[in-house]
């Protein structure tokens, strides 16, 4: 979700610029069952612009159409939306609407956190009714102990008998990929999709320009000697050089990080080649390192064309992460979503 507020902030900006309010609508509160969970925001602008959705489509509408009164005396509310009846989600959301304004130390903070790749936590203060006005809102609590809130007109020194709702927002997924051929910039493209951070390595010898890889952070030459990795918890790594020593290489630089995911792009035959020759020059490798190896990388669905290939990468990428095993939802019981 951290890449959905960012897209809200850098559009809050933007009106800010034009002279624009805006206001920001929060699902902070579920009973039953929704297509969305709570900490799902959206940006309303007095333009009648919108970004984010706090449902599939069908509750915005009406979300943007009671956020009017929070544009006309800048009060915040809490509102419900019951879609029992009318969405089948057998659910009711409670929605904090509230003023949203983007400081310069907000933005200047923000900004700081996400090349840091921190983690920050935002609370949101309500009450568990509808149309309901009062001194509510949120702050942001980054971790060097700086709270901001949203609007200038929340003061949580005279919050009384609200409701809190509390949200720690993880960086977003990072993927590093090593190789610059067509297979690469479809891997980058549909990752940058997802609102995650890429880079690129390039080889010295055929080395490639940002233009090549849409929406990656970076891209640059490198060879495995000289390589610096920033590797961290939500970082994954995918080897698509196609180059088997150069593969091996990457390989034995990557084992001592700590990797959450490595996949390599090439047959089971060339793993098995890959992990003796990673015994043979490491021979203190961990078996956790070999059990992070994922070669040929991505879940088996089928797909043929490197859009497709990029598609089951990243599926496994998530799945790995989010500690889940790929299966059908339909024979699946109980809740979709944690």
């Amino acid at each position: 979700m951290t890449h959905e507020f960012k897209n809200i902030i850098q559009e809050a900006l933007i009106n800010q610029k034009r002279g624009l309010n805006n206001v920001l609508a929060t699902v902070v509160f579920l009973e039953g069952s929704s297509y969305r969970k709570p900490g799902v925001r959206m940006l309303i602008c007095e333009d009648a612009t919108m970004v984010g959705a706090v449902s599939g489509g069908c509750v915005e509408k009406e979300v943007s159409r009671r956020a009017q009164s929070v544009f006309k005396d800048n009060k915040a509310k809490i509102i419900t939306y019951d879609g029992r009846y009318r969405l089948g989600c057998e659910g009711i959301l409670y929605i904090l609407i509230e003023p949203f304004k983007v400081s310069d130390e907000m933005f200047q903070e923000f900004t700081r956190c996400n090349e840091q790749r921190k983690s920050f936590e935002i609370q949101s203060y309500y009450k568990k009714e509808d149309e309901c006005i009062g001194n509510f809102g949120s702050i942001i609590r980054f971790k060097n102990n700086l709270n901001i809130s949203f609007s200038n007109d929340f003061d949580l020194d005279e919050v009384k008998d609200a409701e809190e709702f509390t949200q720690v927002l993880q960086p977003t997924y990072k993927l590093l990929i090593i190789g610059g051929e067509h297979d690469a910039v479809k891997l980058c493209t549909l990752a940058n999709t997802l609102g995650w951070e890429v880079d690129v390595i390039t080889s010295i010898k055929d080395p490639k320009e940002s233009t090549d890889f849409p929406g990656a952070k970076s891209v640059r030459p490198e060879t495995p000697e000289t390589i610096n990795l920033n590797i961290d918890n939500e970082t994954a790594v995918v080897l698509m050089t196609h180059n088997y020593v150069q593969d091996l290489k990457y390989l034995l630089k990557l084992e001592p990080l700590e990797v959450n995911y490595v996949g390599i792009i090439g047959s089971a035959k060339r793993r098995e080649q890959l992990q003796n020759e990673l015994i043979h020059y490491a021979p203190d490798l961990s078996e956790t390192f070999l059990e992070r190896i994922y070669s040929p990388a991505g879940l088996n669905i089928g797909a043929i064309t490197p859009e497709e290939i990029a598609l089951s990468i990243l599926s496994e990428i998530l799945s790995v992460f989010r500690e889940t095993t790929p299966t059908h939802l339909k024979i699946g019981k109980g809740k979709i979503h944690v």
